[in-house]
């Protein structure tokens, strides 16, 4: 992109930077995005393209400057300016109210005869990452270091900055001349099973956990490769000049660990959330357990919680120790980990043929559940765990959800066990395993293979595409287990009579369960084309690509033809373009089409989807077809679910975000601080902003 030569570029730089940086702080902090990625995009490469042109007008806050070019040789030592203790650990709640006895007395505080005088205290929760210290200078990031051995840590500055959630500026009018901002980096659950799929994929070994995983990926040479495994943040302290005074416009110095978080918000850094000002020693013990179940359904992982006393002053009373602070203490849960003993390897067939390796093992407690089996993956993951009949093996929950096989413990092994390897033939139907392509998976090709049938079926009945209900999973088992179904189509053949008669089924559920299969012949072609379950076509993909093919035969023969026709829909690309080649290649995959319209399933869309997908409507003006309008700020003649459904009456859309597509802003009263970053991404991509009035006279047409 070549920049705009009649604009002036230094102010340029300003607004580009002013709106990217927002933009970053909606969508990585306050997880709320203002504009969508193909704006992002547009405004980052102009403010690229001006830094080129312009080297001058680089600054180190600049959004470009997150990720350094060239890998670095090493890190450096640092001395911390404030020395990044840890914390003591408590290991139940006995040991914590020892601690809180003890506290208390140190800060005379006879809260056994006065409850009342208890200190109020913060109840934090404890990440599992790694600890860094940010330092920054009149605002502007500097350097990143990591804990070390709390005296001196490494520099690991250009990795740090490539954390998006990690402000590169503070957001103050009058930033003190220096800050250090204490926090911890993480590596999210869903991002950890993505690196380690990667990495299983491409043979490389696995990361143990996201706590570990983040401890490399900060240590790596090169800030391309940190970048790619998206770190976050999450801020939880902050040391300012005793001196500083903020401006008006600036949030006050925290005098409490409450405030402090509080202000580290307002600074720009992402907070956790699930933080809460305790009073008293019940109140711990309630917020401790009560994450002791909660935390398995964060995104991220946690090994307990962190309880600090709340009035800074306080703080400075209790004082350190040699090794940490007296006024904070780590309160850990049990460990997530635990051996047991394999008693068998199984395998499990899915619905695309894929065989998974199963570890069934003796029942273990884990994450407030009780576990007894977990997947292997694939014949790789398999190898490398060099798993024998018999062995002794570390289970855990992999993202404090899944379990999972860690490792084995050889040392505990027989010398008589066996190595054990994935089968070479199916254990449904005994047909010869491939792995096709050099796929890590291995799969069962044999397409009247029962499991993968029954695969088939529920996926087809499944909410998401057909919704049939009442076809459950025991249900789908009887019916192919007695050769009654052996293919989708089989099931539009079933008659009352027959249902009756299997077990646990009576004549009114199979009249029900007839008359629900009959009613999926309605549903719209694109649950149908999903329902057909072809690889890596979602919903969403699927419903792209119904509105441009509106039958099965069109689309297969675009597939097969013409598959530069498909490309370029949008979400679909080159994976899904040649899964659909190979599917409507497959001549069972085409007996089934077949079938499926004998049986009076018809794979087109009606009249009013091809209607609906033109957004084209029986006798009504359709003047706004093809404009996109953004809402924002507060409407007051009409609602903002009056002024939706108004607009895609006369054939409009509306998005929630800003994007290059759209046509108009709608700037309605009260613009928040969200309404101002729309209406600002809104000028720099040159968007007509429309007042109330003007879109109610558009409306009126």
């Amino acid at each position: 992109m070549v920049p705009n030569t009649s604009i002036n570029p230094p102010e340029r730089v300003v607004e580009l930077r002013n709106i990217l940086n927002q933009a970053d702080h909606a969508y990585y902090v306050l997880d709320d995005p203002i504009m969508e990625d193909s704006v992002y995009d547009r405004l980052y490469r102009e403010l690229v393209e001006i830094e080129k042109k312009f080297p001058t007008l680089i600054t180190s806050d600049s959004p470009t400057q997150r990720v350094g070019g060239e890998p670095s040789k090493g890190f450096k030592s640092v001395k911390h300016r404030i020395p990044l203790l840890s914390l003591d650990n408590a290991f139940n709640l006995q040991e914590f109210t020892k601690w809180f006895s003890k506290t208390n007395k140190l800060l005379n505080k006879d809260v056994i005869n006065e409850p009342s005088k208890s200190h109020p205290l913060v109840g934090e929760l404890k990440i599992d990452g790694n600890a860094i210290a940010l330092s920054y200078s009149k605002g502007l990031l500097i350097r990143g270091v990591t804990r070390g051995d709390g005296s001196e840590g490494e520099d690991i500055t250009t990795n740090v900055r490539t954390i998006a959630s990690i402000p590169l500026s503070l957001r103050l009018k009058n930033p003190p001349p220096w800050i250090e901002i204490r926090g911890e980096a993480f590596i999210p659950n869903a991002v950890f099973t993505n690196i380690n799929s990667k990495r299983e994929a491409s043979g490389e070994s696995l990361f143990a956990n996201p706590r570990n995983a983040c401890a490399g990926t900060l240590r790596q040479l090169d800030p391309q490769v940190v970048a790619t495994r998206h770190l976050d943040f999450f801020a939880y302290s902050l040391h300012i000049p005793e001196d500083w005074a903020p401006s008006l416009n600036d949030p006050k110095k925290p005098l409490t660990q409450s405030e402090a978080l509080k202000w580290l918000k307002l600074a720009g850094f992402k907070v956790n959330p699930n933080h809460q000002i305790l009073k008293g020693l019940d109140e711990v013990k309630s917020f401790y357990i009560n994450w002791e179940s909660g935390r398995h359904n964060l995104p991220y992982a946690t090994d307990g919680v962190v309880i600090k006393i709340d009035e800074y002053a306080l703080q400075a009373s209790a004082g350190f120790t040699q090794k940490a602070p007296r006024w904070a203490i780590a309160l850990k849960y049990p460990a997530e980990e635990a051996p047991s003993k394999l008693i068998k390897l199984t395998c499990q067939v899915g619905r695309t043929g894929a065989v998974t390796p199963v570890a069934e093992f003796e029942p273990v407690s884990l994450a407030g559940t009780l576990v007894s089996r977990a997947t292997l993956h694939n014949a790789n993951r398999l190898n490398t765990l060099d798993l024998h009949s018999g062995d002794t093996i570390i289970v855990r929950k992999a993202g404090e959800i899944i379990p999972e096989v860690v490792r084995i413990l050889p040392e505990l092994r027989s010398i008589r066990a066996e190595k054990l390897e994935l089968p070479t033939r199916c254990p449904e139907c005994q047909s010869q395993l491939f792995r096709v392509n050099e796929e890590a998976v291995t799969r069962c090709l044999q397409p009247n293979c029962p499991a993968i049938l029954r695969g088939a079926l529920k996926h087809w009945v499944s909410k998401g595409a057909m919704d049939i209900e009442g076809l459950g999973s025991k249900l789908i088992h009887q019916l192919v287990e007695r050769g009654l179904v052996k293919s989708i189509a089989n099931l539009y053949e079933l008659d009352v009579s027959l249902l009756a008669s299997l077990e646990r089924m009576g004549s009114k559920s199979a009249k029900r369960l007839i008359n629900a299969i009959a009613a999926s012949k309605e549903q719209a072609w694109h649950k149908k084309l999903y329902g057909l379950g072809i690889p890596h076509v979602g919903e969403a993909n699927a419903k792209a690509l119904a509105k441009t093919f509106t039958n099965i035969t069109d689309l297969s023969t675009k597939a097969c033809d013409s598959p530069d026709l498909i490309r370029p829909i949008q979400g679909i690309g080159n994976e899904i373009t040649l899964s659909l080649q190979h599917w409507f290649s497959n001549s069972n995959n085409n007996e089934l089409i077949t079938n499926l319209q004998k049986a009076g399933v018809s794979l087109a869309a009606s009249d009013q989807e091809i209607a609906l997908y033109s957004n084209k409507s029986n006798n009504q003006l359709q003047h706004l077809h093809g404009k996109t309008f953004v809402l924002t700020g507060t409407l007051t003649s009409l609602s903002r679910n009056e002024a939706i459904s108004r607009i895609e009456e006369f054939g409009g859309k509306v998005s929630s975000a800003v994007s290059a597509k759209s046509n108009y802003l709608v700037a309605g009263n009260k613009a928040g601080n969200k309404a101002g970053n729309k209406l600002k991404a809104a000028q720099a991509l040159g968007i007509k902003i429309l007042t109330e009035k003007e879109l109610t006279d558009l409306l009126s047409t």
